[in-house]
């Protein structure tokens, strides 16, 4: 065959060739949340209530709930963090809350992190973490509570770990969720310098 019998070279259709430029980076930005952030917050927490057993709620709170219990938080000056994305929209969130009701108990609080499932292993987890750590120390705070379901909570486990949270207890079966009993991991960080 002659060099000019030779067909002209198949491409592959554009939409079927390798993407050439880099891949968007996951960005986002952490801030304090406010009332407007709420509806969203709400949608994102009914999420694993109805779908996880990371919370032990079986049905999610009203949107009046929800702000009267993020009014009370503010008013007590605790940390609640959002990550937004560049165009607003709720990743995540990360919170804390008493431990007890008791004044005494004033000082430690539960720690809470919810993340959108588009948003898991990127990174944001982490990064909430960290912040709602330091925001808890400038608080004041002495003690962080992380309860962790002991079934499909395992990225939570390391994720605490990772920020020096200690395991100090267990217990068994003491949700029933979904038709099964779920137990709890009880993780303790002290804030203390």
């Amino acid at each position: 065959m002659l060099a000019e019998e030779y067909q002209k070279r198949r491409r592959l259709p554009r939409r079927l060739q390798p993407s050439t430029s880099e891949p968007a980076t996951f960005s986002f930005e952490i801030v304090d949340a406010t009332e407007e952030h709420l509806p969203d917050v709400l949608a994102l927490y009914r999420h694993y209530v109805r779908n996880s057993v990371v919370t032990f709620d079986e049905q999610p709170p009203t949107i009046s709930k929800y702000r009267a219990r993020f009014r009370h938080l503010q008013k007590l000056g605790y940390p609640f963090k959002v990550a937004l994305s560049p165009t607003g929209v709720l990743l995540g969130y990360a919170s804390v809350f008493p431990f007890r009701e008791k004044s005494a108990f004033r000082k430690t609080v539960e720690s809470s992190i919810y993340l959108g499932p588009a948003a898991t292993g990127r990174g944001l987890g982490a990064a909430l973490l960290e912040n709602l750590i330091e925001s808890c120390r400038a608080a004041g705070l002495n003690e962080m509570i992380a309860v962790i379901a002991d079934q499909g909570a395992e990225a939570s486990l390391a994720l605490h770990t990772k920020f020096g949270f200690v395991e100090n207890g267990r217990m068994a079966k003491v949700g029933f969720k979904f038709e099964r009993w779920i137990g709890i991991i009880m993780m303790q960080k002290s804030l203390r310098s």
